[in-house]
């Protein structure tokens, strides 16, 4: 490829990575009729979330051309377009199969060959995706793969040879190898235990911070969600029930994630301060700051920290004498019915953030909560997801 054509095709990614990607599709399945009509960030992971069945990997099934939407209407015609490139287009007869779609499609289960080594199964797929005079193009974009996933020290194991969380990493690398304009992984850590899962979340956290292309991300861990997501998508039997940027969709009173032990807020904050002698790291966010246990994350570093609403409770005047050291001065915004009779959802605004207390009714009634009344939040946990 000369320099002028280089150029050219750099400019075109510069473009597409700009350009938010589009799937509107209806597909019927044996209990409900999935439909979705999105439009997605352009880079970044977006987390398809909700229970087993919701339709999440039909979803990325139908992006991927393994299965065929429909259009839901006449003015709705189902429409996949990724990058300004039109993958399907009811309307206009268009159905590019799976082969022509650049993308890269990492499942549960990594399906390398166990008779090669991992550089024969990366450059497996290397020599498939690339031609001639562009090889040197795909080997460095197999470099790149390799680097930031770490796993340069594997090339020469066979597969048989490899953890799980290691093998992962391999199918990752080996989609990205392609040049992919869309990365699909449909619940990549399921079939880890829970150590391999630790192990393998930062090298995803990488890809979401360093890759410029969108990813579409499969799961029903909330751990994954609140470590990975940067945008999120709810689904529950085929429909998409809250939709927008993931610390606002956590946060929102009539979305479905707030019902249950799992509701709680997203908080974006960094490392101020590390305090050796109480292993603790102090963190601050739009609106104020949060002690946290210290996970030897160096000053400086841009983290996400959890609060479950079950661990924040409220108070009218500023506590004297607790135990819960995290007291942030906070303002009603909303109340509404908890999931159980007894229980009711706060949401508090703190600054610019947005934090949820679950309190009982009683207690809300106790204390004359209502929106614009002031109050201090007690964060009894806070837990760093990053």
């Amino acid at each position: 490829m000369n320099k002028l054509a280089a150029h050219d095709e750099e400019q075109a990614e510069q473009t597409r990575a700009d350009v938010p990607f589009q799937v509107r599709l209806s597909l019927a399945r044996a209990d409900f009729t999935l439909y979705v009509d999105l439009d997605l960030p352009a880079r970044g992971i977006t987390v398809l979330y909700g229970p087993s069945g919701s339709g999440k990997t039909s979803v990325l099934r139908c992006v991927a051309g393994l299965e065929r939407a429909r259009s839901a209407a006449v003015d709705a015609p189902a429409r996949v377009v990724v990058g300004g490139e039109v993958w399907q287009d009811e309307a206009a007869g268009v159905f590019l199969p799976t082969h022509r779609r650049p993308l890269g499609y990492v499942f549960q289960e990594a399906s390398l060959f166990e008779h090669l080594d991992v550089r024969g199964n990366l450059h497996y797929g290397l020599k498939r995706s690339w031609r001639g005079a562009l090889l040197a193009q795909g080997q460095r974009t197999l470099d790149e793969a390799v680097a930031l996933l770490g796993i340069d020290h594997l090339l020469a194991r066979r597969v048989q040879q490899l953890s799980g969380g290691e093998r992962q990493r391999v199918a990752i690398a080996r989609a990205l190898a392609t040049g992919p304009r869309l990365l699909l992984l449909d619940e990549p850590l399921a079939a880890l235990d829970a150590a391999r899962r630790q192990e393998i979340l930062p090298w995803l956290e990488r890809l979401r911070d360093e890759l410029r292309l969108p990813m579409l991300y499969v799961t029903h861990s909330a751990d994954e969600l609140t470590r990975l997501a940067q945008h999120l998508v709810v689904l529950d039997r085929g429909q998409v029930r809250a939709a927008g940027p993931v610390a606002q969709v956590l946060s929102a009173l009539d979305s479905p994630l707030v019902l249950g032990e799992d509701a709680g807020a997203l908080l974006q904050g960094t490392v101020l301060e590390r305090d050796a002698s109480w292993h603790l790291a102090r963190v601050g966010f739009e609106g104020g700051e949060l002690s946290v246990r210290d996970e030897g994350l160096p000053v400086g570093r841009a983290v996400r920290l959890r609060v479950l609403a079950r661990d924040v409770s409220l108070a009218l005047v500023e506590p004297q004498q607790t135990s819960i050291q995290n007291l942030l001065p906070a303002v009603v915004d909303a109340i509404v019915p908890d999931a159980h009779a007894s229980q009711v959802l706060v949401r508090l605004r703190c600054g610019e953030s947005v934090l949820l207390a679950r309190i009982t009714r009683r207690a809300c009634e106790a204390l004359g909560l209502g929106p614009g009344l002031a109050v201090w939040a007690q964060v009894k946990s806070a837990a760093l997801v990053r």
